[in-house]
C-alpha cells in the first residue's frame, strides 16, 4: 500500500497536536492540582463534584445557622441566670418579711427593692437576641411584655417563633416563650411581686402575704429552672449537630479529593514523558520535511 507524503505529514501533525493537547492538560492539572476542571474532562466525575459542591454549600449555611443558634442560646442561658438571681433575691426578701415584724422603714425599703427587681425582670424578659428578635417572644416578633399605665406588666405575645434551619427539614427553637418560662397572670413573677409590694404599702398582713408570695415565687422559679434546662438541652443538641456537620464536611472533602485532585508526582512524571515524546516527534518531523525528492530516490 502506498502512503503519500501528504498523508505522512497529516498523521505526524495530528500526532503532535494530540501530544501538545495532552501536555497542555497535564500542565494545567499540575498548576491547579485538579484533574477535572471542565465537564468534558470527565462528565461523570464533573456531575459528582457538582453534587458535592451543592451539599457543601447547604451544610455551610447550616453550620452558620448552628453558630447563630448557639449564640442565641448562650444569651438565653445568661439572661435566665440573671432572672433566677433576681427571683432568688425576691425570695430572700419574702422570707425576711415572713419571719419578723417590719418597721415602716423596712416596709418602704423592701417595697422599693422589689419594685427595682420587677423593673429589672421586665427588661430581662424583653431581651432581644443578636437578630433583634425577643428571646422570650412569640410568633409575631414583638416584645413579649408590656407595661400598662397603672404599672401592671403582662405577656402580650402569642404562638411559637419560627425555628432556625440547622439541617435538611430540621429546625431548632432557640428561645422560650415568656408564658412558659415565667408563667401568666395572675400567677406569673410580675404579679407575685406586685401583690406583695401592695401589701407592704397598704399595711396588710405582711407575714401571710410574704408566705403566699414565697410559695408562688417557688413555682415561678421552677418554671424558670425548667426553661433553663430546656435551653441547656438544646445547646447540647446543637453541639452534636455541629460535630456531625464537621464530620460530614471532612468525609465529603475526602470524596471530592478522590475524584478531583491529581496525583502530583505521577502527573509531573507523565508530563515529562509527554514532552519527551513530543520533542522527539517534532525532531523526526523536522528531519522528514527537510528531505528532498533526491533523498527519497537514492
Amino acid at each position: 500500500m502506498r502512503v503519500s507524503t501528504s498523508q505522512t505529514y497529516q498523521r505526524s501533525m495530528a500526532h503532535m497536536s494530540n501530544l501538545a493537547a495532552k501536555a497542555d492538560v497535564q500542565q494545567a492539572q499540575i498548576a491547579t492540582g485538579k484533574k477535572v476542571m471542565n465537564p468534558s474532562d470527565d462528565p461523570g466525575a464533573y456531575r459528582q463534584l457538582a453534587t458535592l459542591k451543592r451539599a457543601d454549600a447547604n451544610d455551610q449555611a447550616y453550620a452558620a445557622n448552628v453558630k447563630t443558634a448557639q449564640g442565641i442560646l448562650n444569651q438565653a442561658d445568661d439572661t435566665l441566670t440573671d432572672i433566677e438571681t433576681q427571683l432568688q433575691r425576691a425570695q430572700e426578701l419574702f422570707s425576711n418579711a415572713a419571719n419578723g415584724t417590719l418597721s415602716d422603714s423596712d416596709r418602704v425599703s423592701i417595697s422599693k427593692e422589689l419594685d427595682s427587681i420587677r423593673d429589672t425582670l421586665f427588661a430581662l424578659a424583653n431581651t432581644r437576641d443578636s437578630r433583634g428578635q425577643p428571646i422570650f417572644g412569640g410568633a409575631t416578633g414583638d416584645l413579649p411584655y408590656v407595661k400598662a399605665a397603672d404599672g401592671s406588666i403582662s405577656y402580650a405575645s402569642s404562638g411559637e417563633p419560627a425555628g432556625i434551619p440547622i439541617g435538611d427539614q430540621l429546625g431548632m427553637q432557640v428561645g422560650v416563650t415568656g408564658d412558659r418560662a415565667f408563667g401568666v397572670a395572675p400567677d406569673d413573677m410580675f404579679s407575685v411581686l406586685s401583690r406583695f409590694s401592695t401589701a407592704l404599702n397598704t399595711g396588710g398582713d405582711v407575714k401571710e402575704a410574704a408566705k403566699a408570695a414565697s410559695s408562688s415565687m417557688t413555682d415561678a422559679l421552677d418554671n424558670v429552672t425548667a426553661a433553663h434546662a430546656s435551653v441547656g438541652a438544646r445547646g447540647t443538641r446543637l453541639e452534636m449537630v455541629a460535630d456531625q456537620l464537621s464530620y460530614t464536611a471532612t468525609a465529603r472533602d475526602d470524596a471530592r479529593s478522590a475524584v478531583e485532585d491529581v496525583d502530583l508526582a505521577a502527573t509531573i512524571s507523565d508530563f515529562q514523558q509527554t514532552l519527551t515524546i513530543l520533542q522527539a516527534t517534532q525532531a523526526s518531523f523536522t528531519k522528514l520535511t527537510a528531505l528532498s525528492l533526491f533523498d527519497y530516490l537514492r
